[in-house]
């Protein structure tokens, strides 16, 4: 009793209450090699060198990393990022005067680290990619029945997207022979958008001899298909972007410790703030998907032909109304690194997110548009914030109730998550290359 009154009284004088130890089996358990593929280092050194090599872009100017660079924690720095008709890299990113953008990229760019973990198997801010047994190409995609076959995981499926997509690196329409197969609606087989690209690779000799080195089903260049092409990317994903040697790894392992007040975030993390129903596991995700208010800013998620600007999350892909406005639980490695954050990129610092998280149907109304990162383009960002209709759209599908957090709360949490930065992975294994066998220019900062 003594206590409790205690602990009241500090409440009632605006201090926190003494921290109190999370039970060891209320935290994940700490990874092992079993969380991971083994990948072979030649392939993973061929995609390391597609994953920065333009030649995969419609117009040559955009690769991989122009929207997912380790300088910016594998994502761009941006709260909605500029691919095609950009010049520049991360928040100097800026549009080319000569060839702008139709418009913005309709969501934040997704950091990439742990991606090629086993327990990975939904990609994307809706989870529009995932393994599915029951299709022919073991996958669900927007594809449907359509999809090709042969990839080597789910995050090569995932790489056959962007290549895609006008907004990001296929470019507009009638500029270039990819761009014209998509909006043709030519995707698959010879002379398809995904074909069209495999082409240039196969046309590089340096690229034909690691392929035929690596992989040992190609035996000339001609048989090199967008398949290999993305099996590669993935396979350098999943070995430069894996992290689990972080400050909170070795306090799992029993090899370190956090400081205390990373330890009274933890604590919160896995106690009282909740964190962690959503935020579970080894890589802090849950892989579901939740509708948690999030604002909405940029083009949402439409097809060209639609006239609306919102974005519906998951709902665009289950087509239930339960669904609306439910985005994939991102994991938290690194992600110090990573802002901004949300699924539009709407918050600048962890702090400021967390604090509306917290709240997040009252959070709606006092939103601070500051707070974005967006190259000047001449677009109207804000109708659907502006729209009170649509506002309260987002704010009805909440299901969860406000969480009572403290300023030092807040700067508790975020010291917590500061422990998930992994020095090792964030300095990189290979790098930024030099040169790629195109000889584009690689994208630096």
């Amino acid at each position: 009793m003594r206590a409790a009154f205690a602990i009241l009284l500090g409440l009632l004088a605006g201090h926190a209450p003494p921290a109190q130890a999370t039970p060891r089996d209320a935290l994940p358990a700490s990874l092992t090699e079993r969380a991971y593929a083994a990948h072979p280092e030649g392939l993973v050194r061929l995609g390391w060198q597609l994953f920065y090599d333009p030649i995969l872009s419609g117009n040559r100017e955009v690769a991989c990393a122009t929207c997912h660079h380790p300088a910016f924690g594998t994502s761009d720095g941006l709260s909605l990022g500029l691919g095609d008709g950009g010049i520049g890299l991360g928040p100097a990113r800026v549009a080319d005067p000569a060839n702008p953008p139709e418009q913005r990229v309709a969501r934040n760019s997704p950091a990439l680290w742990n991606l090629g973990a086993q327990e990975f198997t939904r990609l994307f801010h809706d989870g529009r990619i995932e393994a599915d047994p029951t299709r022919p190409s073991g996958l669900r995609t927007p594809l449907e029945e359509d999809m090709v076959t042969g990839f080597a995981s789910v995050l090569s499926a995932q790489t056959m997207f962007p290549v895609l997509s006008p907004d990001e690196m296929a470019g507009h329409y009638s500029e270039n022979e990819i761009a014209q197969a998509v909006r043709q609606g030519r995707l698959t087989g010879p002379g398809g958008a995904w074909d069209l690209i495999a082409g240039r690779v196969r046309a590089i000799p340096e690229y034909a001899a690691q392929f035929t080195s690596v992989m040992p089903e190609i035996t000339e260049a001609d048989e090199i298909g967008f398949t290999h092409v993305s099996d590669a990317i993935a396979a350098f994903i999943a070995v430069e972007f894996r992290s689990d040697t972080s400050p909170f790894d070795a306090f799992l392992r029993g090899t370190g410790a956090v400081p205390p007040d990373a330890l009274r975030g933890l604590d919160l993390f896995y106690g009282r703030a909740g964190c962690a129903g959503c935020h579970a596991g080894p890589f802090q995700t849950d892989h579901a998907f939740h509708a948690r208010g999030v604002p909405q800013l940029g083009p949402g998620k439409a097809a060209r032909f639609e006239s609306h600007r919102r974005d519906l999350g998951r709902m665009r892909v289950t087509g239930r109304a339960e669904d609306a406005y439910a985005f994939r639980t991102p994991s938290l490695r690194n992600v110090a690194q990573t802002a901004p954050y949300g699924h539009a990129g709407a918050h600048a610092t962890l702090d400021a997110f967390i604090r509306d998280h917290a709240d997040p149907v009252a959070a709606l109304d006092r939103y601070d548009r500051a707070q974005v990162i967006l190259p000047d383009l001449p677009f109207d960002d804000w109708q659907i914030l502006d729209d009170p209709a649509e506002r309260a759209a987002i704010a009805r599908a909440v299901r969860t109730p406000p969480i009572p957090l403290r300023a030092d709360d807040i700067a508790d949490l975020v010291a917590f998550l500061n422990t998930l930065s992994d020095p090792e992975a964030l300095a990189g294994r290979l790098g930024v290359p030099d040169a790629v066998p195109s000889r584009l220019p690689v994208p630096r900062p």
